[in-house]
């Protein structure tokens, strides 16, 4: 399981002073990009400089607000690891109350936006860490 820790600022927050929702979205990617760079070794610079790493599928359920100054811990696991794709759920937890729960799908696309397989060996690094985190 790959984490990130992620204070909620200022610019996270609504005028009630809770995360503004697609503040969360963001984070999550900031996860993603992260763990791709310092689990897998793979930074998203070199990755997108010939393709990229959407996501293609998101669903995602909030349990509770978070304010700013709390303290998130972002945890990731991956689910399923294809040709192309992989899939992975992330929990967020502050003082260990949950604050979301997502499970999203990543595809890698060439530079033309058509799905490709994962480039040298980081298809093996993401069944690596998928079945290491089980």
């Amino acid at each position: 399981m790959f984490e990130m820790r992620q204070k909620v600022l200022f610019k996270h927050c609504d005028p009630a002073g809770i995360v503004f929702y697609p503040r969360y979205f963001e984070m999550m990617n900031d996860c993603v990009e992260a763990f791709f760079d310092a689990a897998l070794g793979v930074p998203f610079e070199d990755l997108h400089g010939t393709g990229a790493v959407p996501t293609a599928q998101i669903e995602t359920r909030f349990t509770a607000p978070s304010r700013h100054g709390d303290k998130l811990v972002l945890r990731l696991s991956i689910l399923s690891v294809g040709r192309s794709s992989a899939a992975y759920r992330m929990i967020a937890s502050c003082a260990e109350q949950r604050r979301f729960e997502t499970t999203a799908t990543l595809v890698h696309v060439n530079s033309d936006g058509k799905p490709t397989p994962w480039p040298d060996g980081l298809g093996a690094k993401l069944r690596d860490f998928k079945d290491k985190s089980q």
